[in-house]
């Protein structure tokens, strides 16, 4: 390999310094790597950290020991600095998770592993390393990388309001011919007061919008009127499923959601894994909290569930699953303040087997479980939570062991929820229906993870699909759902939920939709996870790694 000494004959040869400089040789190929990755928008990368690291290859040592140590310790650091500028998650998610990781079938972990590999980036780093292999035959590439290297540093200095990447369009929203039942404000006019998109800024209005979100909350009573009408209040929280994945698979117009009278078409989950998620939504009658703060003790008035067990509602859970993994039924304990024995499987019917191995009962199945189990019950009114994995990542066909696709499992979910809304209506039972999604599948993945990979929040994940409907009420359902335009999240769900506890919509002779969500509270589109931040400021998104300088979010 050329090894491209810079050393010029001209210089005089007692100058022992300047004999000593040489090129980066192979490291060369090394960098034209990262640069093509980074124009692609496929990594995060580091230009300062990537100059020192050409300044160690650089720096002119004599030939013998002092040359090969470096050249040792440089493997190890180049394959570091790579992982750091890539957007896979970083060693200290992937220590919190490696209890998890180990209760992972094989046959997932292996299918898994597989998605990294890109055939076409394979062919490509092929190509960049013959023509480099050809073109250093008579051209010295190193002073093109330091250049290239001292270039992107100056044009970084700005801040995140310099974007290495190419520009492309943002997503869009679903659209709706609904009418918006959303009055009221955003938070665009705080962000323009705050300036351009610099680091700084986009911490202040970070820290500003966590801090405001703790005076917010649900004022629920103290007690409910004598004439309230007992109901009784589900929330079917699914695991794995977003507008993005809906769309992608084309089944946003299933039936399922022409039976809904309200959607929220822009509702944050402000999350992408599971624990946080039932956490967030069992804390719903609070402001946002940031991830850290989910694992601290909570003011007594966030805890959703037990805001209705003062009013007369029994706590309820059901689960298609034995909420083992991930320590969920635990911290459904310890941080969620549901306390609820999980309803036993009964006579459900298992048709997969989860990503961990244990077998997965059919959605429709448990909710038949659970409204059998509740005309026994004569409790007047109960609030139910029901967690469903069907959709994750990684089940398979508990007769065959083989995936099935997500398309498929998907139909069967909305079929089935089709098919126990229509039980419901036959049961004559009064029922609030809340379907909340966690967090998405990442089905599609995007330039900063594969498909699967929900260590990052991004926007794709985060914006899920909310459907409520109220089964057995007096009042004819209206011909289209009503749609919930505005920035929301679990604040709204709380504030919704404290409007109908008097029982008296089922009842009327008809509904307001509009004033029954008026004014409903707004939450911008900021979410977290460990050591990640993913927000929207003045229309644009950007993502903040282990407390790192914030960079905008690659489309």
């Amino acid at each position: 390999m050329n090894n491209e000494k810079i050393s010029s004959q001209s210089l005089s040869p007692n100058n022992n310094l300047w004999k000593n400089w040489q090129g980066l040789s192979d490291w060369n190929y090394y960098f034209l790597i990262k640069f093509a990755l980074l124009w692609g928008g496929y990594l995060n990368f580091h230009p300062l950290e990537n100059l020192v690291f050409v300044a160690f290859l650089l720096f002119p040592l004599p030939a013998g020991w002092l040359r090969k140590i470096r050249n040792w310790i440089a493997i190890p650091v180049g394959i570091a600095l790579f992982y750091y500028d890539t957007w896979l998650p970083g060693i200290q998610s992937i220590i919190s998770l490696r209890s998890q990781a180990t209760a992972l079938s094989f046959d997932y972990m292996l299918e898994f592993v597989q998605r990294f590999i890109n055939w076409s980036w394979v062919g490509a780093g092929f190509a960049l390393l013959v023509g480099y292999l050809f073109i250093s035959q008579w051209v010295r590439i190193t002073p093109f990388v330091v250049a290239a290297l001292v270039w992107l540093n100056v044009i970084t200095i700005g801040g995140p309001s310099f974007n290495l990447m190419p520009a492309t369009a943002t997503t869009s929203t679903p659209s709706t011919n609904a009418a918006s039942a959303q009055p009221g404000t955003t938070d665009n006019q705080q962000s323009e007061d705050l300036g351009p998109p610099t680091s700084q800024n986009l911490t202040a209005y970070y820290d500003k919008f966590i801090q405001s979100q703790q005076n917010l909350y649900t004022d629920f009573p103290t007690s409910l009127p004598a004439d309230a009408q007992p109901f009784d209040l589900l929330i079917i929280n699914i695991c794995s499923l977003s507008w993005s994945d809906m769309q992608s698979v084309g089944l946003a117009e299933h039936p399922v959601w022409k039976k809904m009278n309200i959607i929220f078409d822009n509702f944050n989950s402000a999350t992408s894994y599971s624990g946080p998620a039932a956490i967030r939504i069992s804390r719903a009658s609070c402001g946002q909290p940031s991830h850290t703060a989910l694992y601290k003790t909570a003011d007594q008035r966030c805890y959703l569930f037990n805001d209705l067990a003062q009013l007369g509602f029994k706590n309820e859970l059901v689960m298609d699953h034995s909420g083992a993994f991930g320590d969920y039924l635990k911290e459904l304990r310890e941080y969620a303040g549901i306390q609820a024995t999980p309803l036993p499987f009964g006579n459900a019917k298992a048709e997969l087997t989860s990503f961990d191995g244990e077998p997965l009962y059919r959605d429709l199945s448990m909710l038949t479980e659970w409204l059998e189990a509740r005309q026994k019950d004569d409790s007047p009114r109960t609030v139910t939570f029901y967690n469903t994995i069907e959709l994750h990542d990684g089940n398979r066909s508990l007769a065959t062991n083989k995936p099935v696709e997500y398309k498929k499992r998907l139909q069967d979910l909305f079929d089935d929820l089709d098919s126990f809304l229509d039980e419901l209506d036959k049961s004559g039972r009064k029922v609030m229906v809340m379907v909340v999604p966690e967090h998405g599948a990442a089905l599609v993945g995007d330039k900063m993870q594969i498909s699967g990979l929900r260590d990052i929040p991004s926007p794709s994940i985060t914006h899920v699909p909310v459907g409520i409907r109220l089964v057995g009420a007096k009042a004819p359902a209206q011909q289209q759902a009503l749609h919930i335009t505005s920035p929301s999240s679990y604040l709204a769900i709380s504030e919704l939920v404290s409007r109908t506890l008097d029982g008296k919509l089922f009842t009327q002779d008809s509904i307001d939709w509009q004033k029954l969500t008026g004014n409903l509270p707004q939450t911008p589109a900021i979410s977290e996870t460990s050591g990640t931040v993913v927000m929207k400021y003045q229309d644009k998104t950007y993502i903040r790694l282990n407390n790192a300088d914030w960079v905008p979010y690659p489309q």
